[in-house]
């Protein structure tokens, strides 16, 4: 009797330890599905910014192009005060190129977490500086429906040697079609900073994605910035030396 109560025992710690590490892994699995969906091998597109705010809105036009997790470049088309500004990602390294005063300037560390172009989203937020799959641990909470969706709930914690911007992050992730339909992000303190919503899903290429994303603060009454995507391709022929400080300085 012993024995066997001891086999039984033995059997449901090693269960409840494989289902733990099953349940961990598939919960990587889902955000990197999800991560490779919005990404591809390679991208470019062409996306409107609208940042609202209680007396005011301005719109930014932009093109992008990114290949991986580790090269990312923006070019500001729009408005005329802007247009010709660009923002390259090299993999941990981040620059501004300004034309109308021929500079350029490398952005450290330190303002990842700071706003893009006076928007609600951050540097890292557009250049995706740290990566949702490799710098975070994942845990599924559970499940929720988003916009009739059904969605898995993920809760992204920091991994201790991860220089990251966000103290937790919390992704719904639709369960057939891997969008990622919101997004709510924590400071250190764990209070609540932004909550990003998606919608309008449209196809692109290959794909189907999300078009439309609001990005929301916590605590900014009258506070919203919009980003509409109009083209994007993916896998498509983009060389590692496309995204240079030379090529920053010439592209259109």
């Amino acid at each position: 009797m012993k024995t066997m109560n001891l086999k039984i025992g033995l059997f449901l710690i090693t269960f409840l330890i494989t289902g733990f590490a099953i349940k961990a892994q598939d919960a990587k699995e889902i955000v990197q599905k999800a991560n490779e969906l919005v990404m591809g091998k390679t991208s470019q597109g062409a996306t409107t910014m609208t940042i609202e705010r209680p007396t005011w809105t301005r719109t930014v036009s932009m093109k992008s192009w990114s290949k991986g997790t580790d090269y990312y470049m923006i070019l500001i088309t729009a408005p005329a005060r802007d247009k010709g500004q660009v923002f390259l990602k090299r993999e941990n390294d981040m620059w501004n190129w300004m034309p109308a005063i021929s500079r350029m300037i490398k952005i450290p560390p330190s303002m990842m977490n700071q706003s893009w172009m006076g928007s609600d989203f951050t540097n890292d937020d557009l250049v995706k500086m740290n990566s949702i799959v490799e710098d975070y641990n994942h845990t599924i909470l559970g499940e929720e429906e988003v916009s009739s969706y059904d969605c898995y709930k993920i809760e992204l914690m920091p991994k201790e040697d991860a220089a990251v911007v966000w103290g937790k992050i919390i992704m719904w992730i639709a369960k057939a079609e891997y969008y990622e339909m919101k997004m709510q992000y924590f400071d250190e303190d764990m209070a609540l900073v932004n909550t990003q919503t998606a919608s309008k899903i449209t196809q692109f290429g290959d794909r189907k994605i999300p078009a439309h994303m609001e990005m929301i603060p916590a605590d900014k009454e009258g506070h919203k910035t919009i980003l509409d995507t109009e083209a994007m391709e993916f896998d498509v022929d983009l060389p590692e030396s496309f995204f240079s400080q030379q090529n920053m300085k010439r592209i259109k």
